[in-house]
């Protein structure tokens, strides 16, 4: 391993380099898998936590990325971003270590104190780390194959994801079935588990190449403010950070309404998410693919609206309570989030960084970051506010029929306790992508042809599925990935 700064990074270290971050992606993965999510909410939830500390441990992640504010400097500064990567990121997968001690070290009543800690001591280096990386991963991976690159990384994650959660749903209701007095200390091989993942993530990018960093200085309250004198640049943060504000505000308590309202097992709330997870596989070699051919945007204005009518569609699995269509809605919900879940993470990721100058790479993504992870922080906070606030509160819509001798009164609408923040999470994503529609992006096409193409592919697919060729590709699937000629036709001309 060699912490140098190369001036040419040859074809060699290229692949050197794409293959350790991918490797990275499935480590990364893997300690995701079972440390966040509904894992993490369950964990809380047995240390007896409330809807506003659920909250409040969804916000940690994103509102510790203000630290990379002062880690600008700290990139701009010393300009190994390798370095500074690789130490920060052994830091905060240390903390895991910790979290996972928590039922052996403190009693019930700090436990959760110790948790919120533990988080924000992880987010803190995390963002640190995140923040070299970025600028790293902008100047490593070339902007031609970034979509298809990702795409094919974050598949590969997914899959490996899907079977660790089943793995451990499976392990906890198990647990819970065997040993329930002892349920507490069932968490704590997953975070061991997670910590080792934590370790490897941490070699594999220590022997990723770095290309060296071209840079405008190191005044970083200037180098902050760039982004916003940059009309175009603006408005796309004014998206995200609207967009970051909608999803998070309902999502971190998707898990907590299927676990407390709906009551399913967590084996079934993480079956569900398995198969979220196994669509956006399917969907993120689409989108991937889409957006170099296409544009970032161009995705984006299908997946957005997708994912924000999904939201509002999460108020009718309990309308009025539980009933026959509940579980069906929530696996068609599933799916269609499942689509727009890869788009959306994809575009919005790859937008800033196709439209963040080369020389201020730094400065433009730490500060998209930041505004993207204040507005993503503060959402899960007000919801789990929402949530305690709206419990003992409804709102119906009455339809009444009164003829001789007869009155009937209907419920045609309800929103009730949670149903609240899903209708305010909507109305906020509707909001945002309008938004959307304000920034430019070269090569952008209309929507319609989008959704065409996707047809068209889902077509294809389902008719090379039918031959025996087709279920043998899809055995295969994602490790093969067909190159797309668009790439090589049409380059990326955004500066």
């Amino acid at each position: 391993m060699s912490w140098e700064v190369k001036d040419v990074i040859t074809e060699e270290d290229l692949e050197k380099g794409l293959r350790g971050v991918t490797l990275d992606g499935l480590a990364t993965k893997v300690t995701l898998s079972m440390t966040t999510g509904a894992f993490l909410v369950a964990l809380a939830l047995q240390f007896g936590a409330s809807n506003s500390i659920i909250g409040l441990l969804a916000a940690i992640p994103m509102l510790t990325n203000v630290i990379q504010i002062p880690a600008v400097y700290l990139v701009e500064h010393f300009k190994v971003r390798r370095a500074i990567s690789v130490c920060f990121a052994f830091a905060g997968r240390s903390t895991l270590l910790v979290i996972a001690l928590i039922p052996f070290l403190f009693p019930t009543d700090w436990a959760i104190v110790a948790l919120i800690a533990g988080l924000l001591l992880k987010g803190a280096f995390g963002a640190v780390s995140q923040c070299a990386w970025s600028s790293w991963m902008r100047d490593l991976v070339p902007k031609e194959k970034r979509g298809s690159f990702y795409a094919k990384r974050m598949s590969l994650a997914a899959i490996l994801g899907m079977v660790v959660s089943l793995v451990a749903g499976y392990y906890l209701d198990w647990f819970k079935a065997g040993f329930p007095q002892y349920i507490l200390y069932s968490y704590t091989p997953l975070f061991l588990l997670a910590f080792g993942a934590g370790m490897a993530n941490v070699w594999f990018i220590a022997n990723i190449p770095e290309p060296r960093m071209e840079s405008k200085g190191v005044n970083v309250f200037r180098l902050m403010l760039e982004p916003f004198k940059n009309e175009n640049f603006s408005k796309l943060m004014k998206f995200l950070v609207t967009w970051n504000f909608a999803i998070n505000l309902a999502a971190p308590f998707f898990t907590v309404y299927m676990l407390k309202s709906i009551k399913l097992e967590m084996s079934t709330v993480i079956a569900l998410t398995v198969l979220s997870q196994a669509v956006n596989i399917v969907a993120l070699r689409i989108w991937g693919r889409f957006m170099d051919q296409f544009t970032n945007k161009s995705v984006l204005n299908v997946c957005g609206p997708l994912f924000i009518v999904s939201i509002f569609f999460w108020i009718f699995t309990m309308h009025p309570g539980r009933h026959a269509l509940t579980m069906p809605l929530l696996i068609l919900l599933h799916i269609a989030m499942g689509f727009a879940t890869a788009g959306t993470v994809l575009g919005t990721s790859n937008i800033a960084i196709r439209l963040a100058p080369k020389d201020a790479a730094t400065s433009y993504l730490a500060t998209s970051s930041v505004a993207n992870s204040i507005s993503a922080g503060i959402a899960p906070i007000v919801g789990g506010q929402f949530a305690d606030f709206f419990a003992q509160r409804k709102l119906s819509l009455l339809v009444n029929w009164t003829s001789p001798g007869t009155e009937v009164t209907v419920h045609a609408f309800k929103l009730t306790h949670w149903d609240f923040f899903f209708f305010f999470a909507f109305a906020i994503g509707f909001f945002s992508i309008r938004m959307l529609g304000k920034v430019q992006e070269k090569g952008e096409v209309e929507r319609k042809i989008i959704i065409h193409e996707f047809l068209s592919e889902i077509g294809r697919s389902a008719r090379g599925l039918s031959t025996v060729g087709g279920v043998l590709q899809m055995t295969q699937f994602p490790l093969l990935f067909q190159k797309n000629s668009a790439n090589e036709k049409k380059g990326d001309t955004q500066p």
